[in-house]
């Protein structure tokens, strides 16, 4: 994408177009399938919504990947008891969508594993089909979390952080 393109579709882009791809309905449902997810595992998932780049971030050249790594960091997703945060960030001028875990989970599987995940949710996004591209990463890393750090249904399993879908 040009830079003139790109600046003309962050610019166009804001929190109330990450409203409007996002029904309230669908909200609800993204946070519900968050919290079933989380309950069989000690993990936790974090969903970012993003509408376009600030012009400061533009003028800076900030990447969708580096946006997601300040919004790892200001969400609070490194912050867990077992390292094992996931954050799931779409940004939507670009269609991009970013997955970042925290060492204790990044660390236990392959090397390729993040960004074929991402290659394969882009499908539902560049389709426009937004929530099921959400959805479909939940489902995903919830098994990749489930099998690295299960809940065995007795242990202390604390709700960390907050389950909602985040829309800047």
């Amino acid at each position: 994408m040009n830079t003139l393109t790109r600046w003309l579709r962050h610019l166009w882009l804001d929190a109330a177009d990450s409203r409007r791809c996002l029904t309230r309905a669908g909200l609800q449902r993204l946070e519900d399938a968050v919290t079933r997810s989380e309950a069989r595992h000690l993990g936790e998932l974090r969903v970012c919504v993003e509408g376009g780049l600030s012009p400061v971030a533009l003028w800076r050249g900030v990447t969708p990947r580096e946006r997601a790594v300040q919004l790892f960091s200001a969400l609070r997703v490194w912050d867990t008891a077992h390292n094992n945060g996931v954050l799931i960030y779409l940004l939507l001028a670009e269609r991009r969508i970013e997955i970042l875990a925290d060492r204790g989970l990044h660390g236990r599987t392959a090397r390729d594993f993040w960004t074929t995940l991402a290659n394969r949710l882009s499908d539902s996004l560049h389709q426009g089909d937004f929530e099921a591209g959400l959805a479909l990463a939940i489902e995903e890393i919830g098994l990749l979390l489930h099998q690295h750090f299960p809940s065995d249904g007795h242990a202390h399993n604390p709700d960390e952080l907050p389950n909602a879908v985040v829309l800047l």
